[in-house]
């Protein structure tokens, strides 16, 4: 069979069809002398396959009205055979040499703290230079191209944060690490960068480090109120090194949260003083109802275990602000959400029975943010579901402004209390509610 001359049909060549080698490939890096194709050159192939797979539906569904449209779908679909080809040829090159690779991003490794300068204000660059993160960022298309997958696109687009771009040397230097190697140990510079927006933070083809004495955890029936076991926690980027240093700092003097045979809260009994309610007293509100819900706030999981003692599921959502308070919340056999207060909640709407937050929500926050804290909790929360808010505390004479975005969300008052706040000399007041989500039609 005679091989189809592609050159004499050039005239029927649409004029968006890419060619093979685009010019933005990178020269490909060279590692001892052993010559390493940059990844980017997979995705760049998957998206001809892509757009050749369009071209060959289109013309699949077109009347052959002419010798010459029938030559060029038959060049195009010999084009589309070669190019599947020579995908499954970089595929099987990459395979073959991914456990013994060293290949990293174009840019040197450099894990050293970030500039608190770029990670606030921004870098004067916007351009990312990571080969890995364009890798990343690439559309994923389908393995059958052309064909939309069970979500109903035929190709998924990675997320990473807008604000990312503000950042690109760090976020550079946060995925420049070698394929299939083990990962830095830079989460304290990828907590940073979601602080300061950068979030969702891309995904990394690398593994992540344990604890190299790591035991199995306790069972659940005790592992709720027991303490951690010291080699269960990476202690690399915490002051302390150890369970015993946390409990003795009373870090951020947040009740104990690190002394966990404290099992719960001592709420004073007197209400003109005690801006708390218990947990059982808001239970009784919607006996039964309360199943599963969310707690925001700077925890260890105490709340969320409290909780599971009486057949509530909830996730604990905190950063970990200097100590080790995701672990923790896990190795007591809870659910952490690793999470920034910027990030919209992975939840779907008018799904839960229950948010919470203590000690989280008070006069440090801006309204723009408060309002969009509330409404997103307003969103995941289900019809007649609870906002409890605990000790949100701010001046006496803003108490009156921040009340009224709580009042703008129309919710039942179930329980409301507002005392003075008395561990400080400043005017400051306590207030302590719990609301209802209305039915809105």
């Amino acid at each position: 069979m005679q091989k189809p001359s592609v050159s004499k049909s050039r005239k029927w060549l649409p004029a968006g069809l890419p060619l093979l080698f685009r010019s933005t490939i990178s020269v490909a890096s060279v590692s001892r002398g052993q010559l390493v194709l940059p990844h980017s050159l997979l995705n760049q192939i998957a998206d001809l396959q892509s757009q050749v797979g369009v071209l060959l539906e289109h013309l699949h569904g077109a009347s052959a009205e002419s010798k010459a449209l029938t030559t060029f779908a038959d060049q195009l679909l010999h084009i589309a055979t070669s190019l599947d080809k020579f995908a499954e040829a970089l595929s099987d090159f990459y395979d073959s040499s991914s456990s013994g690779t060293n290949e990293v991003s174009i840019v040197e490794e450099d894990f050293s703290d970030p500039d608190e300068s770029e990670i606030n204000q921004g870098s004067d660059t916007h351009s990312f230079n990571s080969d890995e993160l364009h890798n990343y960022t690439a559309l994923k298309p389908n393995r059958l191209i052309g064909k939309k997958n069970f979500l109903g696109v035929e190709a998924i687009s990675p997320s990473v944060g807008l604000l990312c771009a503000n950042m690109a040397s760090n976020v550079d230097r946060f995925m420049g690490y070698k394929i299939y190697r083990m990962c830095p140990d830079d989460w304290d510079i990828a907590q940073k960068l979601m602080i300061s927006g950068c979030d969702p933070l891309p995904r990394r083809r690398c593994f992540s480090k344990t604890p190299p004495r790591y035991s199995k955890p306790l069972p659940i029936n005790s592992s709720l109120w027991s303490q951690p076991a010291d080699t269960n926690i990476m202690w690399s980027h915490y002051k302390c090194k150890d369970y015993s240093c946390l409990v003795q700092k009373r870090l951020l003097q947040m009740f104990n949260c690190f002394d966990l045979s404290k099992r719960g809260w001592e709420i004073p009994t007197n209400q003109s003083t005690s801006a708390e309610f218990t947990i059982d007293e808001v239970l009784r509100l919607k006996p039964g109802e309360i199943r599963i819900g969310l707690d925001f706030s700077p925890t260890t999981g105490t709340f969320a275990a409290l909780m599971k003692e009486r057949n509530v599921t909830i996730a604990s959502a905190t950063l970990n602000l200097g100590a080790p308070f995701n672990e923790v919340i896990a190795l007591r056999g809870l659910l952490p959400l690793y999470l920034s207060i910027g990030s919209r909640l992975p939840f779907f709407d008018n799904t839960l029975d229950i948010v919470h937050s203590t000690l989280f929500l008070d006069g440090w926050m801006g309204l723009n943010l408060l309002q969009f804290v509330l409404h997103d909790w307003d969103r995941v929360l289900r019809p007649k579901g609870l906002l409890w808010v605990d000790r949100f505390f701010c001046k006496r004479d803003e108490l009156k402004m921040y009340l009224d975005e709580f009042s703008r969300l129309h919710y039942k008052k179930l329980l409301w209390r507002v005392v003075p706040k008395t561990d400080k000399l400043e005017d400051e007041s306590f207030f302590s509610a719990v609301l209802e989500k209305p039915l809105r039609s």
